[in-house]
């Protein structure tokens, strides 16, 4: 999970502000796609590209530090880049933007979010070129994929790069999805969504006379002048020396594009917006999870209100439209927060053993007294079950009477290998109760978001014995669509469907979905 920004000063404007301003401005808006620190690359002509890293928390960003030596430095360009926690052991090569170590006009930096599905089939391509890597990242193959391009085709001949043709061979060789931004050594900054839009990429031209881009259209809030989303398949080409802006469109056919759910579920800003805030949506999810879980709390009613949680930082709309929900119906409930976090890093991302080692660290109960209270805690999605696990145990240690959990999605049942770090289908809640069920179970069970409502019970209680709870509610599929701005058409629901979005990511899902069930006793014809 990552973010990206770029802000280019243009050669009419006359503000005060620099480019460093507007980054101050947008990454602290962008601040939950991660929590790791950020990086940023920035260009002023006569002297340049200068880096800077921090591991400072992008929402506490106030000042951006630079080397005294550069006190003079006002750069017209830059790019940054917002990071989660690296799931390989040795992270320290996954600061971006990462550059090519290239001097002059050959020199180029990039911030990617997003992943290469395809990414050991392009590396040893390019190793048996004699290209070498210093880690192990996708931002450095796509950039190293670009530097080739524009050797072969360009700086070789003393051609200027053209770079509609450059990232339509880009986008034709990369499986996967892709949000970049790319600054070259002679302040060019080219913004990059590849074909399958699943990770999302915004633009802004301000009146004031900067041209930005973002990850999110949230970035842009309390600043004035024409936003546009850049399509799948299109660069925005800005030139260093004019600041004209040119927008090209890099894909040869048109491909079915849909935004990540988890956007729109988790990743996404409340404040971003698509059609609608992910925060109403959100709120609306939490409104039809309260109308499905009233019937099963019949038993725990009583003088005692029960509580309604959230998980901290993203689980809070969900939760407040539970709660009005339910209030609605007469019962006695209480809004309350009995989780708080002790730091703000997200756990999704990680090391297996660091992970849950965070989980441990990173949550407590909030509230002294929940002794006997019936507790719902609402989240926007069950992944792998250890942080409800978690919650669940520390609630019932604390002398809850008895824990329900309310999911604002169906279950997932697929990997994502688009930037989420989930990366395998073992480590899915749904997977690893799925080997404890009957043959006839684990047959009906593998179609997915069309099981039977029936069966959807057997899942959520079979989860709910894994955590330790009263209760799991999953969000039907078909209620989660009708919720969606979007609908069908406009987002991968590919966590729930097991309909991956590209082709190499069907190809390898489908490739550990054969492996998971040989393994295991099965009736005949279970896959379709």
């Amino acid at each position: 999970m990552s973010g990206v920004a770029g802000a280019v000063l243009l050669p009419s404007s006359r503000s005060r502000e620099t480019v460093y301003d507007r980054l101050k401005h947008m990454l602290p808006k962008l601040a939950l796609r991660g929590q790791a620190g950020f990086g940023l690359a920035a260009f002023m002509h006569e002297k340049r590209v200068q880096y800077t890293k921090s591991s400072q928390p992008p929402r506490d960003l106030t000042t951006i530090d630079y080397d005294e030596q550069y006190a003079d430095f006002r750069p017209h360009a830059a790019i940054a880049h917002i990071r989660s926690p690296s799931s390989r052991e040795h992270d320290e090569n996954d600061v971006q933007p990462v550059h090519n170590h290239q001097a002059g006009y050959r020199h180029l930096a990039i911030s990617l979010d997003g992943a290469l599905v395809n990414a050991d089939e392009i590396r040893k391509e390019l190793l048996a070129q004699g290209h070498s890597f210093d880690g192990e990242t996708d931002a450095e193959l796509l950039l190293k994929l670009i530097e080739r391009t524009c050797q072969a085709h360009y700086w070789r001949h003393g051609l200027p790069v053209n770079h509609k043709t450059l990232f339509r061979e880009i986008d034709n060789r990369i499986d996967g999805a892709v949000s970049a931004l790319l600054l070259d050594g002679e302040g060019n900054l080219i913004a990059f969504r590849n074909r399958y839009g699943l990770r999302p990429l915004e633009f802004m031209q301000t009146d004031d006379g900067f041209l930005l881009f973002a990850s999110e259209n949230c970035a842009f809030s309390g600043l004035q002048g024409k936003a546009e989303e850049i399509l799948p398949g299109h660069i925005k080409y800005v030139n260093g020396r004019t600041g004209e802006c040119l927008d090209r469109s890099v894909c040869d056919a048109r491909h079915n594009t849909r935004l990540c759910a988890y956007e729109t579920l988790y990743l996404g800003s409340p404040d971003t917006s698509k059609r609608q805030s992910h925060l109403e949506t959100r709120y609306n999810i939490g409104a039809a999870l309260g109308k499905l879980i009233a019937p099963r709390l019949t038993a725990e009613v009583g003088t005692a209100p029960i509580i309604v949680s959230s998980m901290p930082r993203t689980g809070g709309p969900y939760a407040d439209g539970l709660f009005a929900s339910l209030v609605e119906d007469g019962a006695i409930f209480r809004r309350q927060e009995v989780i708080a976090t002790q730091f703000s890093q997200r756990t999704l991302v990680g090391i297996v053993d660091k992970r849950i080692s965070l989980i441990s660290k990173k949550y407590r109960v909030a509230e002294k007294d929940v002794a006997d209270s019936t507790i719902i805690m609402v989240d926007e999605a069950l992944i792998r079950g250890d942080t409800s696990r978690a919650v669940t145990n520390m609630l019932l240690s604390a002398g809850a009477k008895a824990v329900h959990w309310a999911i604002g999605s169906p279950p997932i049942v697929a990997p994502n290998y688009y930037g989420m770090g989930i990366d395998t289908m073992e480590e899915l809640a749904f997977w690893q109760i799925w080997k404890t069920l009957q043959p006839e179970q684990r047959k009906q069970s593998l179609r997915f978001h069309n099981i039977e409502p029936q069966m959807l019970r057997v899942i959520e209680s079979t989860i709910a014995v894994s955590i330790n709870s009263a209760t799991v509610t999953y969000l039907p599929f078909q209620v989660l669509v009708s919720l969606l701005p979007q609908g069908h058409n406009g987002i991968d629901l590919s966590p729930f469907t097991f309909e991956m979005p590209t082709p190499a990511g069907q190809k390898r899902a489908n490739k550990n979905l054969d492996k998971l069930i040989s393994d295991l006793p099965f009736p005949e014809s279970a896959v379709a």
